[in-house]
């Protein structure tokens, strides 16, 4: 039978507590992870999109941004509560029972209230820290132009405040096998 997941934070209840990760590993994974996907929802359609983004360390919220208009900002504008995911998969892992087949992987799920960024001086920044975050050598006004006005009044910066974050990590060598089945021939470890 599922839990009962209403009378409890959003990240309660770990189905393998092993797997989770602390405040330190969180931070390192958002640093470098590539591509995340945000949940938004307008009257109880789920949306969800894929999306780069920025760990704003200090100002503990992420960064993202899209088009001016799109369900993204529609859904942002009328429900700011968002979720927000990002992940690194490895390989897959074979096990000889069949409910024991896994994956490697890492994640961090993110609960937050998102806000729409509307102050130039603040876009700008965190659009440099965004960028600078995927292109780490460039400098902006050298080998690229800078944000003008007339590319901000096309783009909808968004900021979430984190609430609450979950990290977990399951990167062993074999998924569990059971001793009850025979055991699978190597190469499928290979």
């Amino acid at each position: 039978m599922p839990r009962d997941y209403a009378n409890h934070s959003s990240t309660a209840l770990q189905r393998l507590p092993e797997y989770k990760r602390d405040d330190a590993w969180i931070h390192a994974f958002l640093r470098e992870a590539k591509v995340a996907h945000i949940a938004s929802a307008r009257d109880d359609q789920p949306f969800l999109n894929p999306s780069t983004f920025w760990f704003d360390e200090a100002n503990h919220q992420i960064i993202f941004h899209s088009n001016v208009a799109g369900r993204m900002r529609s859904n942002i504008e009328s429900n700011s509560s968002v979720a927000f995911e990002a992940s690194e998969l490895g390989k897959m892992l074979p096990s000889n029972v069949a409910l024991e087949f896994s994956l490697q992987f890492r994640s961090v799920i993110v609960f937050g209230t998102a806000r729409i960024l509307t102050d130039p001086d603040e876009i700008r920044r965190v659009m440099y820290g965004l960028i600078h975050k995927y292109f780490p050598a460039m400098i902006a006004g050298k080998e690229y132009r800078e944000i003008t006005d007339k590319e901000l009044k096309r783009t909808s910066v968004y900021a979430i405040k984190i609430e609450e974050w979950s990290g977990k990590e399951n990167w062993k060598d074999r998924a569990d096998q059971s001793d009850e089945w025979p055991a699978l021939d190597e190469e499928w470890f290979e």
